[in-house]
């Protein structure tokens, strides 16, 4: 007769994680969903040059390029953390370390989410740009040049992805007490890579948030694709908070918290 109440308990606590599973992979959905359509809106405002947004563009870009012209000091500044700090090539650099430290660790398809998020961030950046074909400003008095095209910002996309991907790697072994600080810095540095972007005139402001939404869909759809596999494998489910492998501490991430 106990047996029964127990059983029933179970079943009530794996249908509640089923549930809360279910919210939490919709809510991913949502999120990739939302940002496919705010990106495709601004895609499609970008390439018909609609009025109130080339107004602010022009006027972002002009603002600021008086402030740096007038603070030459706090260019330099800019250029620093724009070229070495939040280059693209140090932040895929150091999610490349990541991915051969999840390697050595045996997180087999953490690695290899972390890789194809990167990738599939990079690639998808590259066409969006030659399939848009925007030009960079061009400014009475430039302080910085940049090659390429402009929509999206390759810098605003390579800081959303990257910092997403190293936040929800890492945040399993990094102390609770610490979490709070690892999610202030991801966010400073992403908007301080579109900040600097604008400043130093090398991207229209619609550029950055191109780079944003797009890089924020990519993660997101990555995301719910690793969630997706947790399920199947009946791996104990998760929040992004708690990173996308809370088992990422123990001796073999991927064999723990599995039903056997």
């Amino acid at each position: 007769m106990t047996a029964r109440p127990a059983a029933r308990a179970r079943r009530r606590s794996r249908r509640d994680a089923d549930r809360r599973f279910g919210i939490r992979l919709f809510g991913s959905a949502a999120v990739a969903a939302v940002a496919s359509v705010l990106f495709g809106l601004l895609l499609v405002l970008v390439e018909s040059g609609w009025h109130p947004l080339r107004r602010l563009d022009a006027g972002a870009a002009l603002r600021l390029n008086r402030a740096a012209l007038d603070h030459p000091a706090w260019t330099g500044t800019l250029r620093f953390l724009s070229d070495v700090v939040w280059d693209p090539v140090t932040l895929r650099a150091a999610v490349a370390v990541l991915t051969l430290w999840l390697v050595y660790r045996r997180a087999w398809r953490l690695a290899a989410w972390s890789a194809v998020t990167a990738v599939a961030g990079g690639l998808t950046g590259l066409l969006v740009k030659t399939v848009v074909e925007r030009a960079r400003p061009d400014l009475p008095d430039p302080v910085a040049h940049a090659p390429g095209l402009s929509f999206p910002s390759g810098h605003a996309m390579a800081a959303t992805t990257s910092f997403a991907i190293l936040l929800l790697v890492l945040l399993p072994v990094v102390r609770r007490g610490l979490r709070p600080l690892c999610w202030a810095v991801a966010a400073v540095s992403v908007l301080g890579v579109g900040f600097t972007r604008v400043a130093l005139g090398v991207h229209w402001f619609s550029d950055v948030v191109g780079g944003w939404t797009l890089g924020l869909a990519v993660v997101a759809l990555t995301g719910w694709s690793f969630e997706a596999w947790r399920a199947d494998a009946g791996i104990g489910r998760t929040e992004v908070t708690e990173g996308l492998e809370p088992e990422l501490g123990g001796d073999d991430p991927e064999e723990q918290g599995r039903t056997p």
